[in-house]
């Protein structure tokens, strides 16, 4: 084992450790408040009502919360990190932290240079901005996409950028006739919009954090290169991409021209994400950046902690892949078969999988889940409450991070077989 990988043991652990052991049990009405209720099946950042725990239930719970991978929170290196950082006004360019962070990400990302900024939505608005440069500029997303679907059409809102729509297919990939339809020929005709953009998302968040394959993304820029187009990667969770397919993500990244790689998932950063690309595209960037309010000063607080992400924090993304893996087989060995999942699919930290019970909807599981329900402490020896969404399809999202440890998972599998277990009984005594 390398010194680097084995450092990045130790720390995880150590970022684990306290994870679990600050971990406090929270009163069931304080976790059911960040809790998704009974929410629409098409979107997972609604929120809604839960029910209270009344007489006779528990007090305190365990909370398992998978939600998303944007739930972590710095360990006390990275905060010890960041309290050290040394900073500058990074609008002047002049914050040393920052500047580190944006050369550690262009070298590992294998592009000329990067830039830091607040959020995965601004990354890919600034990319889209910077690519489509002129309004009434098209770009081709898949339907399913994060930046189509969850960035409130910011490309349209706010950069006046027209976005055409090819089908994900399961493993987040497009048909390459399809998308080759899509684009747009006999420009200046005044009847349409120019292509100038093809946008990718890796790994696919709604498809179930599915990575990839490397000969779609090859294929993919041997198109865009035919046609003169650019292509963009949503790659927020492109490392857990390159963990799962044992490679750098260089590797991955060098069929794109740009990239967006958020720092505050998986990674563990509270704040921040990478963009990626030529100079001229960076320089460009700096600017689409301030104009929407991203300039940032003494930034070096929180570009410590990005450092800290890239370079220590990778290696442990595996460990969330594992975790989801166990939870995922525990769904197919509940008995009765309530769910079902395909084990193929599921490749990283995100997990998918489908309620085959039909008198339990997604949402009602989700919400049981959340609850502390009547003799549950005496059947488990504690409350549980596990945090996960309803999602697209007729399916249930579950995302795994470095809050999660492989107990908390074993807390979790114990509670989906309890509601499952108390739902079957439901229903026979009801018949």
């Amino acid at each position: 084992m390398s010194l680097k990988m084995f450092s990045c043991r130790v720390l995880s652990k150590l970022v684990n450790h306290e994870v679990v052991t600050s971990k406090k049990t929270l009163s069931a009405r304080d976790a059911a408040a960040v809790l998704l209720g009974r929410s629409s099946a098409r979107g997972y950042y609604n929120s809604g009502k839960t029910s209270q725990p009344g007489p006779g239930k528990a007090a305190h719970v365990r909370v398992v919360d998978l939600r998303s991978d944007t739930v972590t929170k710095p360990g006390p290196a990275m905060r010890q990190a960041m309290a050290a950082a040394e900073v500058g006004d990074d609008v002047m360019r002049e914050d040393p932290s920052v500047n580190e962070l944006q050369e550690i990400a262009a070298e590992m990302f294998q592009m000329e240079a990067a830039l830091f900024v607040p959020s995965g939505t601004m990354s890919n608005l600034i990319a889209v901005m910077v690519h489509c440069r002129e309004r009434g500029d098209e770009m081709i997303v898949g339907d399913l996409s994060h930046l189509h679907i969850y960035e409130q059409g910011g490309s349209a809102q706010l950069a006046g950028v027209h976005a055409t729509t090819v089908d994900n297919l399961p493993d987040g990939s497009f048909d390459l006739e399809q998308l080759e339809s899509k684009i747009r020929h006999g420009y200046p005709d005044p009847h349409y919009p120019r292509s100038r953009l093809i946008c990718v998302e890796n790994t696919h968040n709604i498809q179930g954090g599915r990575v990839l394959p490397l000969t779609f993304l090859q294929e993919v820029r041997a198109l865009a290169d035919r046609y003169g187009l650019s292509v963009h990667m949503d790659g927020a969770r492109v490392m857990n991409a390159a963990v799962a397919m044992g490679l750098p993500p260089s590797t991955i990244l060098q069929h794109t021209h740009t990239v967006s790689v958020c720092l505050s998932k998986g990674l563990g950063s509270p704040v921040g994400t990478i963009l990626a690309g030529p100079k001229d595209f960076i320089t460009r960037a700096v600017r689409c950046r301030k104009a929407l309010g991203g300039g940032m000063r003494q930034a070096g607080i929180l570009a410590a902690a990005g450092k800290l992400s890239l370079l220590e924090m990778v290696g442990r993304l595996e460990e969330d892949h594992h975790n989801a893996k166990t939870f995922a087989q525990a769904l197919l060995e509940c008995d009765p078969a309530v769910f079902a999942v395909d084990m193929a699919t599921v490749e990283t930290n995100i997990l998918r999988f489908r309620i085959q019970e039909p008198t339990l909807s997604p949402s009602e599981f989700c919400a049981r889940m959340a609850e502390v329900g009547e003799g549950e402490e005496a059947a488990l020896g504690q409350g549980i409450q596990v945090l996960m969404y309803p999602h697209f399809s007729n399916t249930v999202r579950a995302v795994w991070h470095l809050g999660i440890s492989p107990e908390d998972t074993q807390l979790a599998i114990q509670k989906m077989q309890l509601v499952a277990s108390q739902h079957i009984k439901e229903k026979v005594r009801a018949q």
